[in-house]
């Protein structure tokens, strides 16, 4: 029996994964291991490790591999040393990790050392910070490519991967997004204390490479919302380099009932409030995703997503830059009419998925990789 080993190191990309490690926890072909890291592990984000214990999951490695304010080289060099022990000991047949995050760089490189393959989802996209370096860096590493759509294919064949190697399984998330055992929204309310009948969610992150801008463009936001005169529910951003300012600016919005801030909040109670929502705010990648799954309109400030996105084809959104003023004038222009896409997946991923590791053919894949060339 095959040894899969996933990494996860924040709320977002668990819920991503988790219909594939069900999957795989499924299968009599293979035995599942967790190696849970990152946000996961940190009180401040809500230690959401515990919501991975409460889906029942076994053969959980629980790694601390930052404080809250550790720099991401630090934390990279400190994941990179855990897991490398870890799949000492385990010995693992595959390595899956997803997206573009530190602790996924790290799962990459440290299968790629040591000969072992690494099943990477959701690459070939991009994003308007380090991530997308992260994400491209991650690709090189890794051997087995599970991605979105036809236009990240090709950009993972840009990046001289073999063709052979790809494959388009949609995005993870939209299997549970479709799901019929989400919670109910009465559920969602009173789980979070959420008081509110009409509201609307705001997430916004660090733009690791705008730090010196990062004051005023949060405070432009947060004026925004504010003067608005609309309710919201705020969750927490990401733990990246700026996220304390982001933190201390969101204290303006403690004694404001029309304000409920959470530090993180299950993935499945998150879609079904993303379900129910006016409209999100912010530069999540949820706002490119999830929003247009539900047809919810979704405002994208700034750079973080930039170029991850055609206006063209996703109509829900509105791109604004960081102004308070744009920001009123986007939340004025929010229409009722729900936009839907499908352009992330069918919602059938995790077939895809098990279907692609019980062929006999992905265990034949070389580990050495060679660079492809691409004929003009």
């Amino acid at each position: 029996m095959k040894k899969i080993v996933f990494l996860t190191g924040t709320r977002a990309d668990y819920g991503k994964i988790k219909s594939l490690m069900k999957k795989v926890e499924e299968s009599d072909k293979f035995e599942l291991h967790i190696f849970v890291t990152g946000m996961h592990m940190l009180s401040k984000y809500g230690s959401t490790w515990k919501e991975i214990e409460k889906d029942g999951f076994r053969n959980l490695y629980f790694f601390i591999n930052q404080k809250s304010n550790s720099h991401m080289d630090t934390s990279l060099s400190n994941t990179i040393l855990g897991f490398s022990n870890y799949v000492h000991e385990l010995k693992p047949d595959m390595i899956v990790v997803h997206g573009d995050r530190l602790e996924a760089l790290a799962g990459a490189i440290v299968g790629a050392f040591n000969n072992i393959r690494v099943a990477h989802i959701e690459g070939g996209e991009i994003s308007g910070t380090i991530d997308e370096s992260i994400r491209h860096a991650i690709t090189k590493f890794s051997h087995i490519h599970l991605v979105s759509n036809e236009e990240a294919k090709k950009r993972v064949i840009q990046l001289g991967e073999k063709e052979e190697s790809i494959f388009v399984i949609g995005s993870p998330d939209i299997d549970i997004m479709l799901s019929d055992n989400l919670p109910t929204i009465e559920q969602v309310k009173k789980r979070y204390e959420i008081n509110f009948e009409n509201y609307s969610i705001l997430m916004y992150h660090p733009v690791t490479t705008e730090v010196d801008q990062l004051h005023e463009n949060i405070r432009n936001v947060v004026d925004a919302v504010i003067e608005s005169g609309r309710n919201f529910v705020v969750i927490y951003p990401n733990n990246d380099e700026g996220s304390a300012i982001i933190l201390n600016e969101y204290k303006r919005f403690e004694e404001n009932i029309r304000f409920k801030i959470l530090p993180s909040m299950r993935f499945e109670y998150f879609l079904t409030l993303l379900k129910n929502c006016d409209f999100m705010i912010g530069n999540s990648s949820a706002g490119i995703r999830e929003t247009g799954i539900y047809g919810i309109p979704s405002i994208d400030i700034g750079n973080r997503q930039k170029g991850r996105y055609d206006l063209n084809k996703l109509r829900n959104i509105i791109h604004v830059d960081e102004n308070k003023n744009k920001i009123l004038e986007a939340i004025e222009n929010i229409k009722e009419k729900k936009v839907f896409n499908k352009v992330f997946g069918d919602g059938k991923s995790d077939e895809k998925f098990i279907k692609i590791l019980e062929d006999e053919k992905i265990w034949e894949i070389e580990i050495q990789k060679r660079f492809i060339d691409i004929e003009y």
